[in-house]
């Protein structure tokens, strides 16, 4: 069966939600009530919410529910999540695929999740209005019960049965905003009693008898080749099962993670591969063409003509970074006779479908995905590739056992996918009354688009969008506008990172403008109030994190305050950050974040991503940098690539907009303001610009 709703992206007609229909009964026990593929409801009254996005510590196990308990009416203590198998009714409406990221799980799925909610309200009322005869709309729902005019009440539980065999309608009506009584509302996460309980299963913690655990020993260098392997001594470790040769690597497959890693270790490889890749000569190739004009990415008036009474150059940097992930990547795949069931943390469910049916020649339908929770993503989780899953895939199939593959920090850190470098090169001209009247941004790096499916869709005319996010849409009231960009090639695999483009551009755009600001002698703050005057979101939000944050009241003689603004996945963030300066350590003291998001669910939720982009936001200003010297990856483990400590974790104030306009993202959106907003904070303390990341004590001498 279907249901028909209102399409949830204008312009495409129906939407068609596929109904699972009922399930047959068990042990005596009734049928479900089951209206869509997102609702259970049994007959104990428990409703089971079947959620189509990955679990990473985002919330979206609250948030989803949240969006179906709203016009469901249930009572929220009854409800009980469970993951969405990889089916194709569970797909991301643009990407036609199960996937998780681009902080659109809540406003992607808020119509459907809330449509089918709806659905299933109206269905329970129209079962009850037919055991007490009377017309469906004298009756209500509430708190899980269904409420005659005359206060007769059943239970969604009592109701189940009878609900299961009523007339799906084509249509229903959702809530108006001022009716709302869940979204908008605090809830505590779902998951977290099993969280800290110990009970929630990540990927790494799957197990099944006969399971085998598996280390994979990869090339140092990119696209390396094995030149020779003596695996013997590694052979004669107690446990070690087998040592095999698969595409990805040298396979060691042992009774266990410890004894697969130890035997690892006394493995004698010799690998070859292309040592002359070097981040100092990356940098120079990067510099020198950031002199030289790319592909357009945006142009109005002409600014490189337009004569100027004031011309500021400055040339930017950001490294390559890991993603760093807390869980170490893992999956699990077991082989049946026609299928296999693949345990993993993912956060794209149907690229992990179709790379495990590749491997084994299986139907797509016949890798059967399950979503455990993930112990951090970051984007690292929806890798193009598959990798580590690809990996397990592999290795069960040569051993025609189950078998889970596990990587180490150093195989993630040394040998994973990696934000790209990029380097930039801005110009802004001034008129002789110091308004800005021309603005050049050029961009040189990798495109993480390019060879996957969405190049399609993503690279226009040599132009991938996300390399010139956040440059190509300046927000700021500029009459001359150059963007263009040079897309680089080499052999490091790169891919998205959490905030995409705007982890870098959100860095440069917003220093860069500072700078302009100083050059015009204007406030920073004063500035952006001038040249937002049309931009009415970006405008409240920075006036919303200055007002909060005290800017311009005094200030400590050794504190200063920095100022960004970046608009990302429909969502607008404001920071302000004080910091000191030490030595030239630097130490964040407190950042005033404003958010615009649009409608939203969880006010928790928000506060706690923005909490959690802060840290990996400052994590990578202050210390992340992936270096190659010899074609190898320098940084292995925490120890040189080391993460915010939590004795650097500044006091963090989340301000939320409150506002009708329609909702945007919250997971990644507050990663890209805070690298600037700390280095226009330093510039204000010190009169030193930071124009390279990580900053680093010789930069502050």
């Amino acid at each position: 069966m279907i249901f028909a709703t209102l399409d949830p992206f204008p312009g495409r007609g129906l939407f068609l939600g596929v109904s699972m229909g009922t399930e047959p009964g068990g042990g005596g026990n009734p049928a479900p009530f089951r209206p869509s593929a997102w609702i259970r409801i049994a007959t104990d009254g428990t409703v089971t919410l079947t959620i189509p996005k990955s679990e990473m510590g985002q919330g979206v196990y609250t948030a989803l529910p949240m969006l179906i308990a709203e016009e469901l009416e249930c009572d929220w203590e009854s409800i009980v999540v469970e993951p969405a198998p990889a089916d194709p009714t569970y797909n991301h409406a643009r990407w036609q695929m199960m996937n998780t990221g681009g902080s659109s799980s809540t406003w992607s799925e808020w119509d459907r999740l809330s449509r089918a909610g709806a659905v299933a309200r109206e269905m329970l009322i129209e079962a009850a209005a037919g055991m007490w005869k009377v017309d469906p709309k004298t009756c209500r729902a509430e708190n899980g019960k269904v409420i005659s005019s005359d206060n007769r009440v059943l239970t969604f539980g009592e109701l189940a049965e009878r609900a299961a065999k009523v007339d799906i309608p084509r249509t229903v009506q959702t809530k108006a905003f001022s009716e709302r009584k869940v979204l908008g509302k605090p809830r505590l996460c779902l998951d977290n009693p099993a969280k800290v309980t110990g009970a929630a299963k990540y990927g790494i913690d799957y197990n099944e008898p006969g399971m085998v655990t598996c280390v994979i020993a990869r090339s140092p260098y990119f696209g390396g080749k094995l030149k020779r392997l003596d695996a013997d001594k590694a052979k004669a470790v107690p446990g070690v099962k087998d040592i095999l040769v698969v595409p990805s690597g040298i396979a060691v497959i042992a009774q266990g993670y410890a004894k697969a890693e130890k035997a690892r270790k006394f493995l004698k490889i010799e690998w070859e591969g292309d040592t002359s890749l070097s981040t100092d000569i990356l940098r120079e190739e990067y510099r020198q063409l950031a002199q030289t004009p790319g592909a357009i990415a945006r142009l109005e008036g002409n600014p490189e003509k337009i004569p100027v009474a004031k011309k500021i150059t400055a040339e930017y940097e950001v490294p390559y970074l890991a993603h760093s992930p807390m869980e170490p990547l893992n999956a699990a795949v077991s082989q049946k006779e026609g299928s296999c069931d693949v345990w993993v943390g993912t956060q794209s469910q149907t690229r992990e479908q179709l790379a495990v049916s590749r491997v084994l020649g299986l139907p797509q339908d016949k890798a059967r995905i399950h979503t455990l929770f993930l112990g951090g993503g970051f984007g690292r989780r929806a890798n193009p590739a598959s990798d580590y899953v690809t990996m397990a895939a592999e290795v069960a199939k040569a051993v025609h056992r189950p078998t889970k593959v596990i990587w180490s920090r150093e195989d993630d850190t040394k040998g994973g996918y990696y934000r790209p470098m990029w380097y930039d090169r801005l110009t802004a001209g001034l008129d002789a009354d110091n308004n800005l009247i021309s603005w050049q941004h050029t961009l040189v790096g990798q495109s993480i688009i390019a060879g996957t499916p969405m190049a399609a869709v993503l690279i226009q005319d040599g132009i991938d969008e996300t390399s010139v996010e956040g440059a190509k849409e300046l927000p700021y009231a500029v009459p001359n506008i150059r963007v263009d960009l040079h897309t680089t090639k080499n052999t490091v695999p790169v891919q998205w990172w959490r905030s995409v483009g705007h982890s870098h551009t959100g860095f440069v755009v917003e220093s860069f403008f500072d700078e302009v600001a100083f050059a015009a002698g204007k406030d920073p703050l004063a500035f952006r109030q001038e040249l937002l005057r049309d931009m009415p979101r970006h405008l409240g939000v920075v006036n919303l994190a200055a007002e909060k944050a005290g800017w311009g009241t005094p200030l400590p003689p050794d504190r200063g305050r920095g100022l960004a603004v970046v608009e990302s996945f429909g969502s607008f963030v404001a920071q302000v950050a004080e910091v000191s300066v030490e030595k030239g350590n630097v130490h964040v003291h407190r950042v005033v974040c404003a958010i615009d998001c649009g409608q939203y669910v969880n006010p928790d939720t928000i506060a706690a991503q923005m909490e959690g982009g802060i840290v990996m936001g400052l994590s990578a200003a202050l210390h992340g940098e992936i270096t190659l010297k010899d074609g190898r990856v320098e940084q292995s483990n925490f120890n040189n690539y080391p993460l915010l400590r939590m004795s650097e974790m500044p006091e963090v104030e989340v301000h939320v907009v409150q506002t009708t306009k329609s909702p945007g993202g919250v997971g990644e959106p507050g990663v890209p303001p805070v690298a600037a907003a700390v280095c226009n904070a330093i510039f204000a303390l010190t009169g030193k610009r930071i124009r390279r990341l990580p900053v680093r004590p010789e930069m502050l001498a």
